[in-house]
């Protein structure tokens, strides 16, 4: 529950995953957009990040070796086409990295760290520290799609002045959406054959969101990071 909570001190807060740039340039504007919106994101971003994160909590638990972590990252970087989206997602996990390791010290966080001392990607920091408070990879798996609907949802409220019930109505009808990504991702060929199979793991590409963030750093006048 912690990590899914925008309240822990790991700068999530600070991101609004494409909603910022999109209602800079219009393609949201209201409730119905936004739907639209989030459920494109969870199916691509969301996807890939959940499986992420599920096969980071899995190599937490049996493996603690550096360069598995850099191989595993790498599968990260090579699924984020935007440089934006890239420094985004390791500043997330960076920040996480540091708060996990204050919150459940591990000898496997501690290794991931010097592993990517440029800080890891979001997904495989939260995948790990998911695996040190004692998740099981499907919990990351559903942290990971949660949080890749919830941090953009709630950037909305903000930059539109949408009535926040109704926006937590539309992550309510998400629900099963997000359960079928966490589901999903947990059944990809490369969850399922480990640190060999990780090439398999899901790569499904969103341009668009690829496109906003981008947009976003040139952006002059922006609450959030990205």
């Amino acid at each position: 529950m912690l990590l899914a909570d925008s309240r822990l001190p790991a700068g999530g807060h600070a991101h609004s995953g494409g909603v910022e740039e999109a209602v800079r340039r219009g393609a949201v504007t209201g409730t119905g957009d936004l739907a639209r919106f989030l459920r494109g994101r969870l199916a691509t971003a969301g996807l890939v990040t959940a499986a992420l994160a599920a096969a980071a909590c899995e190599l937490a638990a049996s493996e603690t070796a550096a360069e598995l972590w850099r191989r595993l990252d790498a599968e990260a970087d090579a699924r984020a086409a935007s440089p934006a989206q890239r420094e985004a997602s390791r500043t997330q996990g960076r920040l996480l990295l540091r708060t996990a390791r204050r919150l459940w010290p591990s000898a496997v966080l501690d290794t991931l760290a010097r592993a990517v001392p440029e800080g890891p990607h979001h997904a495989v920091a939260l995948g790990a520290a998911g695996a040190s408070a004692g998740c099981a990879p499907r919990q990351a798996a559903l942290t990971a799609a949660y949080t890749s609907v919830t941090g953009p949802a709630t950037a909305a409220v903000r930059l539109l002045g949408l009535d926040p019930v109704t926006v937590h109505r539309l992550l309510a009808d998400l629900a099963p959406a997000i359960e079928g990504a966490a589901s999903a991702a947990c059944a990809s060929p490369g969850d399922a054959a480990g640190p060999t199979g990780w090439h398999a793991l899901p790569g499904h590409s969103a341009p668009a969101l690829d496109l906003l963030a981008e947009g976003h750093l040139t952006n002059p006048m922006k609450l959030f990071v990205s």
